[in-house]
């Protein structure tokens, strides 16, 4: 199993830029597919964006495609989600997921590990 932990969340103004990172720990992170999801308040936790484990392969939701760019260093243990031209809407938790020989996509579900978030707040 791996431990996942994010940082590089804040505030940021609409239109405006941030970059998420995930580190594992565990483990072989470069056997693991890896992603981010997110959680707004009183709303499901959705499916942003995934990399296999190689790095060959990525998937990203309708609402974010060619404004997040997803990317890892597998010598590093770690991952990233760029962010560009954010909206307000997109305030929310972002979780850091790997999933063991898995694809870009996910569901939420047995044998995804998750970290403990770290929070996105675009303001207008």
């Amino acid at each position: 199993q791996v431990q996942l932990v994010e940082s590089g969340g804040g505030l940021v103004h609409a239109g405006g830029s941030l970059r998420l990172s995930c580190v594992a720990s565990g483990d072989t992170f470069s056997s693991y597919a890896m992603g981010w999801f997110r959680q707004a308040p009183g709303k499901e936790r959705e499916w942003v964006a995934g990399i296999t484990s190689s790095g060959a392969g990525t998937g990203y939701a309708d609402s974010v495609k060619e404004r997040f760019t997803i990317s890892r260093n597998n010598a590093k243990d770690s991952g990233y989600l760029q962010m560009n031209r954010l909206k307000p809407e997109e305030t929310a938790v972002y979780y850091c997921w790997s999933k063991k020989y898995s694809g870009a996509r996910v569901l939420i579900g047995a044998y995804v590990y998750w970290g403990r978030g770290t929070q996105l707040t675009v303001s207008t």
